[in-house]
């Protein structure tokens, strides 16, 4: 590792450089194990540890296959599927693997007893299989996490529409969260020059997820002028929407639950803020009641902030917690949009307020490549910055992970993986000094 270190931060190596370096037989990755899928049994959810899950393992190196390539990691970061393949919830990830593995004789690598995760990078390619032509040895990348084998025809207009689409990295092996990395090449984008290798490796999954989610056609069409409702809007996914909707001319919403928090959606600029800890929303009485009132009351809130106007659009993830009191507050002929529930995946609503208020509910996962791409063209000009906070070594990935499960971070949590240290893997510090205190943002909150 140390020879693929050296060549990645000498500025005179070529590709020819990169191409002519030995692979090592193995390399250190983050992995969860087959054989402890029960560890967690019998424990609520919140007291699952991700630390006792997640484990720093020395693994063999993936042969290469037609399409693909490797890289070499300098960092990766956190994501909510990865706590989820650490709690073994809401199933284990082993099964999705096992599945993929029977795909074809290539897939079958990815169905081991470990399974190495993560679903961000930014990198370097060392290696392309037979029939890349695009990137090279030395291509200083980002990967998003869309899996497709594109042999339907139902994935060529929209490729999320794949019947083979999944998640890298939590859905198939050799995920992010390791010193390599095996991706379809089709993963793979130019790394924005004016971040370091960990702000760049941040926004990866939850900047794709946001732009289809809020600016695509398949998702909810922001234009100008919409009053947007953001859940969790300085957390991971949401400081993405909220960075989307003021870049797109909206007005976002932002909901969160603390005032340090509540100050970090004004310095992205946002105004229309509803800290819903110190204002005591409740939407459930109780397990299985909600509470129409609050809904109620939360609309009148909303309202207060927006003169008087209901929102257009909805931007959903917690789920289960706040699903019925989205569809409540959504304006006649709005749209709630969703992409996750991590409050839990039963959502339970008021029907007659979607029905006969014409209401749209939209389901949207990830991002196509082209969507993936243009969220990321957006970060390289400048347009839309990371989100990152806080920065861990490989080695205290499960306290990463921890962060991330109990709430206790701020936008995006970075892991460096071959980076020795921050800081690293600028190429343009021009326009880095243009954008440095949005980039630093949510490290100075």
């Amino acid at each position: 590792m140390k020879e693929i270190l050296d060549a990645i931060q000498s500025p005179d190596s070529t590709s020819a450089d990169f191409a002519a370096l030995p692979l090592p037989g193995s390399y250190r990755a983050v992995t969860v194990h087959k054989d402890e899928t029960e560890m967690f049994a019998g424990l609520p959810t919140r007291e699952k540890d991700p630390r006792a899950s997640l484990h720093l393992d020395e693994v063999p190196v993936p042969a290469l296959g037609p399409g693909e390539a490797l890289v070499a990691v300098m960092a990766s970061s956190v994501n909510y599927n990865s706590v989820w393949t650490a709690l073994f919830e809401p199933v284990p990830t082993f099964g999705f693997l096992e599945r993929y593995g029977r795909l074809s004789e290539l897939a079958r690598r990815h169905d081991l007893p470990y399974h190495v995760i993560g679903s961000d990078l930014s990198g370097v390619v060392l290696r392309t299989g037979p029939g890349v032509n695009a990137w090279r040895p030395g291509d200083e990348v980002v990967a998003h996490c869309l899996s497709v084998e594109l042999e339907s025809s139902d994935g060529h207009n929209d490729t999320m529409l794949d019947p083979e689409q999944r998640i890298w990295g939590f859905e198939t092996n050799f995920g992010g969260l390791a010193e390599l990395a095996l991706v379809k090449s089709n993963q793979l984008m130019p790394k924005p020059k004016h971040l370091s290798w960990e702000e760049a490796a941040a926004p990866g999954l939850v900047n794709s997820t946001a732009y289809r989610q809020l600016v695509s056609r398949n998702g909810a069409c922001l234009k100008q002028g919409d009053n947007v409702l953001i859940w969790g809007a300085s957390g991971g996914l949401g400081s993405y929407a909220t960075q989307y909707a003021l870049a797109g001319g909206a007005n976002p919403v932002c909901v969160v639950s603390s005032e340090r928090k509540a100050e970090i959606c004004r310095r992205m600029g946002a105004e229309a803020i509803i800290d819903r800890t110190a204002e005591e929303y409740r939407f459930w009485r109780d397990e299985r009641n909600q509470d129409p009132r609050e809904w109620k009351r939360f609309g009148k809130r909303i309202r207060e902030l927006t003169g008087g106007e209901d929102v257009d659009i909805v931007f959903e993830h917690p789920g289960r917690e706040t699903f019925g009191a989205s569809v409540y507050v959504t304006r006649k002929g709005g749209t709630v949009v969703t992409c996750a529930s991590t409050s839990g995946y039963t959502h339970e609503y008021d029907n007659r307020y979607l029905w006969m208020s014409l209401k749209r509910i939209v389901g949207s996962h990830f991002a196509n490549y082209r969507e993936a791409w243009e969220a990321n063209r957006l970060v390289a000009k400048g347009k839309i910055h990371p989100t990152l906070s806080k920065v861990y070594p490989l080695e205290e990935t499960g306290r990463a992970a921890y962060d991330v499960h109990r709430n206790l971070h701020q936008g995006k949590v970075g892991v460096l993986a071959l980076a020795p240290r921050e800081g690293l893997g600028v190429r343009d510090e021009a326009l880095r000094a243009r954008h440095l205190d949005a980039i630093n943002l949510f490290r100075d909150a």
